[in-house]
């Protein structure tokens, strides 16, 4: 699915999501030359690869000569992963594509600069993902649905046919969501929902519980 030239990879960040796409990225034959963070001491090893300091860094480094690839974490409303791909991307970087070799993904399906697809995870015919986009583990993405850049789809996420995610939208682990269904920018689901009607713009979403006792 990949056929990018693959350049050397620089990763952001050093933190949890950032050990998994080291591997992804180990996986699928790129060369990690190191991490850049603010949280690590210049020259310590994360995982078996080199801190080559803070984002300062990457000045030293052409954008014609490697691949950055943002391995800082999505979590609601935090805005630091995003922020950062738009300042290098503002500085003329490429992020690389993070595509899993478990991953099932059609033919032609349409897929961001930047997208992050994990293992184990289906994205079915007619269906794109936008630039910067986590498509995390396990997660199934059924024909002709439109995932925006920059949302994160939790692991276990189940997207039935036509579904529509939009722009910053965060999806919580295991959430269900039912055929053409839109969820609006920067929208928050909680984990473990099903979702059967329209979620607007900038909501959180919380699934009350019934309680059958009652």
């Amino acid at each position: 699915m990949n056929t990018e030239v693959k350049r050397p990879v620089i990763i952001l960040g050093a933190g949890g999501h950032a050990k998994v796409v080291a591997d992804v990225l180990k996986l699928t034959g790129y060369k990690v030359i190191g991490l850049v963070t603010p949280d690590e001491v210049e020259g310590s090893i994360c995982f078996r690869i080199k801190v080559l300091g803070n984002d300062d860094v990457l000045d030293s480094y052409s954008v014609k000569e490697i691949f950055l690839a943002n391995g800082i974490g999505s979590l609601p409303r935090k805005n630091l992963r995003w922020n950062l791909a738009m300042k290098f991307k503002d500085k003329g970087f490429e992020f690389v594509q993070i595509i899993h070799p478990s991953a099932t993904i059609s033919s032609d399906v349409k897929l961001g600069r930047g997208a992050q697809i994990m293992a184990g995870s289906v994205i079915q015919s007619g269906s794109s993902v936008g630039d910067d986009t986590i498509i995390n583990t396990g997660t199934n993405i059924d024909h002709d649905c439109i995932i925006s850049k920059n949302c994160h789809l939790s692991p276990a996420v189940t997207l039935s046919g036509g579904v529509k995610i939009y722009e910053g939208a965060y999806i919580g682990t295991g959430t269900v969501v039912i055929q053409n269904i839109s969820i609006g920018s920067n929208s928050i689901v909680a984990a473990g929902s099903v979702i059967h009607k329209n979620i607007a713009e900038s909501i959180t979403f919380i699934q009350r519980k019934t309680n059958i006792n009652q």
